[in-house]
């Protein structure tokens, strides 16, 4: 008995050709860091991984401490970076108990941090975030010097790569990009004149990945491009990319509407002439942003069809006088491939003015997943 009329597919060949893709991008030498924090963007935190490390993945990225311990009890041995660092002292603890490489910003968590390899006599690794131009998390790059010379005295803590975030990298011809680079280098050559140990620095993200070769350095950090979609829904990728995450629902029922007839909350939306509706498994609940009422489309026997009211929780109507062979219990794609038509994740995020990351994390944390090889 099917106990659920909708499903997600989270197609993992087309995770490891996103990439074989991506890599094709990188300067020679770099290392590509996979991002998977937010449950992999939706996608799910522990299969996503152990499919990128057996395609030969260089590291992960998470921004919680219970991320990096789910990738760890699960068995998955890469470097694992995390972007939003220890915290508390206890936390400290445990990321050199487990051995995750923590992004830290500030001296405090790296005094404890030497505190606790000192007592363990161990090496503790950390990536220092420098800010360069985002406006966040990071020590600024025009303070940097202070924070060196601390870290180029303690003992048994090593810097073992800069971070930091570029911030317009989605825009092909922000000049921003170039001076967040110009800073970045200068902060690393500086880093490495007073000692440190700068191996693995990073600072593109996708965006910067795909367009900015100079932003590259020892290693990037690659999230959206990696699940199929674009830094924002308007951005020209160079690379081709493959959706990973499919959606699929299912026709309950069609309604025969006349002229002028009112549909869903709000009366957002009358018909002009006689239509035919049909009634849809999924809504707001499910992952479908509310917002692509009577702007977005969903897939049914390879045709578009336009999505028309007011979409609730559970339940969305589509306008499918135009499919005369439609009937209830019909597949309907809300996100993927139909036949030859396709909606991506950065249609519906164009759809309903967000973006793609937005659209994946609330589909896939909310329906169960299913997973293709």
């Amino acid at each position: 008995m099917q106990s659920r009329p909708n499903s997600v597919t989270i197609d993992l060949r087309a995770l490891n050709d996103n990439l074989k893709e991506i890599r094709g991008r990188l300067r020679k030498g770099t290392r590509l860091m996979g991002v998977v924090k937010s449950d992999a963007y939706g996608h799910g935190l522990v299969p996503v991984s152990q499919c990128l490390e057996k395609h030969g993945i260089d590291g992960l990225a998470v921004a919680h401490l219970h991320e990096a311990l789910e990738l760890r009890d699960a068995g998955i041995g890469l470097p694992i970076m995390l972007l939003c660092g220890p915290g508390s002292r206890e936390s400290c603890e445990v990321v050199v108990e487990r051995d995750v490489t923590p992004v830290i910003y500030a001296l405090d968590a790296a005094e404890v941090l030497e505190r606790i390899g000192g007592k363990c006599q161990r090496q503790v690794d950390v990536y220092l975030k420098v800010d360069t131009g985002m406006g966040r998390l990071g020590v600024p790059h025009e303070d940097v010097e202070r924070v060196f010379e601390r870290f180029a005295a303690f003992t048994h803590l090593r810097v073992i790569g800069l971070t930091s975030h570029l911030s317009t990298a989605d825009d092909s011809g922000s000049p921003f990009v170039k001076d967040q680079e110009t800073r970045f280098e200068r902060v690393v050559a500086l880093g490495r004149a007073m000692g440190l140990d700068l191996r693995w620095n990073n600072l593109a993200n996708s965006a910067g990945t795909a367009i900015y070769e100079a932003s590259h350095f020892e290693m990037v950090r690659c999230g959206i491009m990696l699940y199929g979609g674009l830094p924002r829904p308007d951005f020209v990728s160079p690379v081709a990319l493959k959706p990973v995450m499919h959606f699929r629902a299912q026709v309950l029922q069609i309604r025969s509407l006349k002229d002028g007839t009112p549909i869903s909350y709000g009366r957002t939306h009358y018909t002009r002439g006689d239509r035919k509706i049909g009634v849809v498994s999924a809504g707001y609940g499910d992952g479908v942003p509310r917002r692509i009422s009577n702007r977005g489309y969903a897939l049914i026997r390879g045709q578009r069809a336009p999505l028309v009211g007011t979409i609730c929780m559970n339940l969305a109507l589509c306008d499918v006088t135009h499919i005369p062979e439609v009937r209830a219990g019909d597949e309907v794609v809300m996100l993927g491939t139909q036949g030859n038509a396709e909606i991506r994740g950065d249609d519906i995020a164009r759809w309903a003015e967000t973006i793609s990351y937005e659209v994946f994390c609330a589909i896939g944390q909310v329906n169960r997943r299913e997973y293709r090889q």
